[in-house]
């Protein structure tokens, strides 16, 4: 399984229905202040800051035009010196979701795209598959939210705080899970597979409207987990699960494991033929 790499596993198992895709509002969040790494988004890797690479992930996924949200004229001025798109959007959002929300209402117009999509400014690693698998399960219309996850395959997650895991069920089509909870506990107990949350979302323009008017639910302040808001408020959840989890960029250590992922493939990339085989 292709845990952290660039891109190597496929995000849709081969029992899974090749689907017509819907062409999507993608918006990444990005913010300056980051507790355990000050500046994120514009932090170099590979040469370029962190937020572009991740808005060229999103974008080479085609599945719908991209927007940096961001509330700071340097992350927006980076990504349009790249030829992306970014929007400058209110200061004091308490959730990247509600950043989201405001960007998207922004770029609406007559016409707005039905599916937003959320990606996280700090996943430079991101596997464009994995957008358009996020936004699979919006293809049954009880879903409101759609998501992602992988099976853990080391056992250190699975008690690991830090590890988001899901507790899903099966849905009926095979390739689309139900979410019951969410929860950074071993979960659920017995034999079986535990399920590594990612946190990327795919939302219907409704769906995303009533979750950010929702108050602070109990569930999610006691697990510190925004989406136990929507499960706690009846909100039906989709995740798919994919083999990839991409890196996020969260700590110094992992800014140095990006870094070196980028500079290997910058490596090889750069290799005589006869000295990649």
């Amino acid at each position: 399984m292709d845990r952290h790499g660039l891109g190597g596993g496929p995000a849709r198992s081969a029992n899974q229905p090749k689907t017509t895709m819907t062409r999507s509002l993608i918006i990444i969040p990005a913010r300056m202040q980051a507790s355990r790494l000050p500046g994120k988004p514009l932090v170099e890797i590979g040469g370029e800051p962190m937020i572009v690479h991740v808005w060229r992930r999103a974008v080479a996924a085609n599945a719908g035009d991209v927007f940096v949200a961001t509330d700071d004229q340097a992350i927006a001025d980076a990504v349009r010196a790249a030829g992306g798109q970014a929007i400058m959007t209110r200061a004091d959002h308490p959730s990247g979701s509600d950043r989201v929300y405001e960007a998207a209402c922004q770029v609406g117009g007559d016409d707005p795209t039905d599916i937003i999509v959320n990606i996280q400014g700090d996943l430079p690693t991101l596997d464009p598959a994995l957008v358009r698998a996020c936004v699979a399960p919006l293809e049954h219309p009880e879903i409101d939210i759609a998501t992602l996850a992988a099976e853990i395959d080391d056992a250190g997650e699975v008690i690991d705080p830090h590890v988001v895991k899901v507790v899903a069920t099966p849905a009926g089509d095979g390739a689309t899970l139900r979410a019951l909870y969410f929860t950074r506990a071993a979960a659920p107990a017995g034999y079986g597979p535990f399920l590594h949350h990612i946190g990327m979302y795919a939302y219907r323009r409704e769906a995303l409207a009533r979750f950010v008017s929702l108050p602070t639910s109990t569930l999610e302040k006691r697990e510190r987990l925004e989406q136990l808001r929507a499960l706690e408020a009846g909100m039906k959840f989709g995740v798919r699960v994919v083999d990839s989890v991409p890196l996020g960029v969260d700590t110094p250590a992992d800014l140095d494991r990006a870094r070196a992922i980028f500079a290997a493939q910058q490596t090889a990339a750069h290799a005589p033929v006869g000295a990649q085989g």
